[in-house]
C-alpha cells in the first residue's frame, strides 16, 4: 500500500458539483432495518468512536450505493418519475437475493463491509442502469458500468493525516459475516449537509413482483 492508503482522508471534502443544499437522486438499498447489520454494527460502535477519527453512520443511514442519476436541479419531474417506473418494471423480473458482508475493512474514507455475491447485486444495478436507459438512452446513463464495488460504510472518515493500522488492529478482532437479504431498491433523493448522508425516498420497487408496484413518493 501507499502512504495515502494508511492514513485517513477527510470523506466530507465537496466532490465535484456538490455544494451546501444541492441534492442527488440515487438509487440505494436501504438496509438500516436489517437485524443482523444493526447488531454487528452496535457492537462495533464503541471501537468507531474510539478511534476519534470516524463518524459511526446511525442505523437509519446505513444503505449500500447502486446507481447515481443526477443532481435533484437537473433532472426533470417527468424524468424521475419515468426512470422510477421504468426501473420497477426491469427490477421486478428479478428475485430478492441473499448476500453476505463482511469482514469489516478499514480504508482511507471510512470502514465498510465488502459485499457478496458482486454478481447477484450487479445484476440488481443492471436493472436499474436499463431503466434509465429506457428513458435517456444508453449513452446517458451515468456512472462506469464495470466500475461497482458494492458495499455498506459503518463510519466516514472526519479527518485526514492519521494512521490506520489501529484502527485496522482492532477491527481484526471483528471478522464476523452478517448475512442479509434484499427485497426492495430505492430511489432517494440524496442530501450531505448536514456532515451524513440524509435523504427523502421517491419510491421503493420491490424485487420480483411481476406487477412492477412500488411505493410512492414519502
Amino acid at each position: 500500500m501507499t502512504e495515502i492508503d494508511e492514513r485517513t482522508r477527510n470523506h466530507w471534502w465537496w466532490r465535484p458539483g456538490w455544494r451546501q443544499g444541492r441534492s442527488f437522486y440515487t438509487w440505494h438499498f436501504l438496509v438500516g432495518e436489517q437485524p443482523a447489520l444493526r447488531e454487528f454494527a452496535a457492537r462495533l460502535r464503541p471501537h468507531l468512536e474510539e478511534a476519534d477519527v470516524l463518524d459511526p453512520i446511525p442505523f437509519e443511514w446505513l444503505h449500500m450505493t447502486l446507481q447515481g442519476v443526477g443532481f435533484a436541479d437537473e433532472v426533470s419531474e417527468d424524468d424521475i418519475t419515468a426512470i422510477g417506473t421504468a426501473t420497477a418494471s426491469h427490477v421486478a423480473e428479478l428475485r430478492p437475493i441473499s448476500v453476505e458482508l463482511g469482514p469489516v475493512v478499514a480504508d482511507a474514507e471510512g470502514v465498510h463491509l465488502p459485499v457478496r455475491p458482486v454478481q447477484a447485486v450487479a445484476a440488481v444495478r443492471r436493472g436499474i442502469r436499463d431503466g434509465i436507459a429506457k428513458v435517456w438512452g444508453k449513452d446517458r446513463v451515468p456512472e462506469a458500468e464495470d466500475r461497482f464495488y458494492p458495499h455498506v460504510s459503518l463510519a466516514y472518515a472526519n479527518t485526514s493525516g492519521s494512521p490506520l493500522a489501529p484502527i485496522r488492529e482492532t477491527l481484526s478482532q471483528h471478522a464476523e459475516i452478517v448475512p442479509m437479504t434484499l427485497t426492495h431498491v430505492s430511489l432517494i433523493d440524496l442530501n450531505r449537509d448536514e456532515g451524513t448522508y440524509q435523504w427523502n425516498v421517491v419510491m421503493t420497487p420491490p424485487l420480483g413482483q411481476t406487477d412492477g408496484r412500488a411505493q410512492p413518493r414519502v
